[in-house]
């Protein structure tokens, strides 16, 4: 495959400011400041809005106080401990993320931005650091669990994945939490940045990272289940069915079960015991993470010397202020009454149900994965459960009200229609603003304070919208598909007609630039011997690199015209620079939509038979 060489990024904005208005400028405004004592300054500039809160998950909701001369709202916090943060501001009651911040947590509900707060004395250990990294790939896969639709899933392969094509790998199977999409792992939990560091210290083995949606239901409008019992599981059967029989076969993957682990992060870890349990002939690497699972498996807690026999690692890890540390705490006791060994990790100092534990779970089993000296040491080493104090959390109704509110269906996609919904409380006027509509579209409340829109099915295309509620510009909470832009992020409504089971996987990388910085960037690439034609697809102005995959959909529109000889095979290369050695470079910014974009790149690449 042809290396890709980039421009330095001072050079790149040289050549795109010769563009004019393609020209890509950095906020001038700063939202967040970290300060030197570890504090957090928090500022959101809304000189019309009445009252504005920021809510981040060291410290809670707090008000903010505006400087009506620059009106600027601003309040500061902490000292927090180094790590990453979610956050949000809450204006006039309505919460969005913060437009200043391009780094946001991919969920199905809530629309958090991140708050990244360095470490004082170096790196820590989910940092992008100076040492080899793998690659992250974006991968659709039809899933007969789900009736043939489309399932999604992250997959990362270590450094040394291309340097030897016989060499075969041990798979991490890692899930998300509830409501977390398949990108939570990679965006949040930094799974690969932390693996890549491990590797480069010796202190993990090279192995590949499957990163499932959790929640397949979703995609054909069902209810989430967990299994077992008389509810359909979904999730289990793609897991076993479809994405694994996907994996090993467009992967070079060790197929049993010492070289296959699982583990989850909340649900994920539900849904990770669940199946290694059940499938100890495929799983023999077990990790719980805030989490537990059912007591009722049959063959499995009856039987404990078999069952010990075939599990090189059963890790759980819970925080002692996790709503979930009782679940959690009583499930390890159960374990060690049926004479199940496990490992037992505690913490008390992450904020309990949080991705902060979850990334330091990751960190502290990694380097047992597929390592059976280390696995079989630290199970030996493992102690009882930690006694009972009469104190735990427990998840109550008033922490599932919170966490499962009264789900609002948004968008909802019939035969011939699209409706949209936002509850928003007390607001006097809501409109629904789209690519689909010359103008904002007014929306009706109802008794709840649900405001909804509906309107005709577009035709087939790929659409940004967003709600404006009393003037604020609010993103979709219902919908997982945000557009990753500078700025205001809007809501995707997808309704191409492009092939969805893109057989080319988006494989997103980062490359050491000359001036020193870490540069990301994607590239969808057949596997090729020799040179092929490289597209440049450069993002400019308010876009960003994943535009090109996630709106224009890059990916879909090179599988769908190869499938047609419509064009022939080539690397397109995604990117917020220059790419010297293209053979087509287009720029995001000549054009005035993503759809006239997207019509761009089926030119260019039609070109090139």
């Amino acid at each position: 495959m042809k290396a890709i060489h980039f421009l330095t990024l001072a050079s790149a904005a040289a050549l795109v400011a010769c563009n004019g208005n393609n020209a890509s400028e950095e906020p001038a405004f700063e939202s967040t400041i970290v300060n030197a004592d570890g504090t957090v300054t928090f500022r959101y500039h809304n000189p019309d809005a009445k009252q504005v809160q920021v809510d981040v998950q060291f410290a809670g909701r707090n008000d903010m106080a505006l400087d009506t001369l620059t009106g600027v709202w601003s309040v500061t916090l902490g000292p927090a401990a180094p790590d990453m943060y979610p956050y949000c501001f809450v204006v006039d009651g309505v919460g969005i993320m913060d437009p200043e911040n391009m780094q946001y947590f991919p969920n199905e509900g809530f629309k958090n931005s991140l708050l990244d707060i360095p470490g004082p004395n170096g790196p820590l250990p989910h940092d992008i650091t100076d040492v080899p990294h793998g690659n992250v790939d974006y991968i659709s896969y039809p899933s007969q669990a789900i009736g043939g639709a489309t399932n999604y899933a992250l997959v990362y392969t270590p450094p040394s994945y291309g340097e030897d094509p016989a060499r075969e790998y041990p798979v991490f199977y890692l899930i998300s939490g509830t409501t977390d999409t398949e990108e939570v792992y990679y965006k949040v939990g930094r799974a690969n940045y932390i693996l890549d560091n491990l590797i480069a210290q010796g202190k993990a083995q090279d192995m590949i990272i499957v990163m499932p949606y959790g929640n397949p239901g979703k995609l054909i409008n069902e209810t989430m289940t967990f299994g077992p019992g008389g509810h359909k599981d979904y999730f289990s059967q793609d897991l076993i069915n479809d994405l694994m029989p996907y994996v090993e076969a467009n992967y070079r993957t060790i197929n049993d079960a010492d070289h296959r682990a699982i583990g989850g992060f909340s649900r994920g870890g539900n849904q990770a015991l669940m199946n290694g349990l059940q499938n100890l002939d495929k799983f023999s690497y077990l990790c719980s993470y805030s989490s537990c699972t059912t007591t009722e498996l049959p063959g499995v807690y009856d039987k404990a010397k078999d069952t010990n026999s075939k599990i090189h690692l059963f890790w759980s890890g819970v925080g002692t202020d996790d709503f979930l540390y009782g679940s959690a705490r009583d499930y390890t006791e159960f374990l060690d009454k049926k004479g199940i060994n496990s490992i037992k990790y505690y913490t008390d100092d992450k904020f309990g149900h949080t991705w902060m534990n979850a990334k330091d779970f990751l960190g502290q089993t990694m380097p047992l994965l597929f390592n059976p000296e280390a696995s079989e040491k630290a199970m030996a080493a493992a102690e009882p459960t930690k006694a009972k104090n009469g104190e735990e959390p427990k998840l109550n109704p008033a922490a599932m009200a919170r966490l499962f509110p009264k789900p609002i269906l948004s968008p909802e996609i019939t035969e011939d229609a699209v409706t949209m919904r936002i509850k928003a409380e007390n607001a006097k006027d809501v409109k629904l603003v789209g690519d689909f509509a010359a103008e904002p579209i007014v929306m009706e409340c109802d008794s709840d304070w649900v405001w909804t829109a509906t309107i005709a099915k577009p035709a087939a295309d790929v659409y940004c919208y967003y709600f404006d509620v009393d003037g604020l510009q609010v993103a979709d909470r219902q919908n997982m598909y945000l557009a990753p832009e500078r700025g205001f992020k809007r809501s995707i409504l997808d309704m191409s007609s492009l092939n969805v089971n893109a057989s080319t996987p988006v494989q997103y990388r980062v490359e050491r630039l000359a001036d020193g910085t870490q540069h990301p960037y994607a590239v969808i690439s057949l596997k090729q011997d020799g040179d092929v034609p490289v597209v440049a697809l450069v993002a400019t102005g308010k876009d960003t690199f994943e535009g090109w995959h996630k709106i224009a959909q890059a990916g879909r529109v090179l599988d769908t015209m190869l499938a047609a000889a419509q064009t022939q095979p080539c690397e397109l290369v995604l990117t917020d620079t220059e790419v010297p050695d293209a053979a087509i470079t287009l720029r995001s910014g000549d054009y005035p939509t993503w759809s006239a974009a997207r019509k761009a790149l089926s030119e260019a690449l039609s070109s090139l038979k």
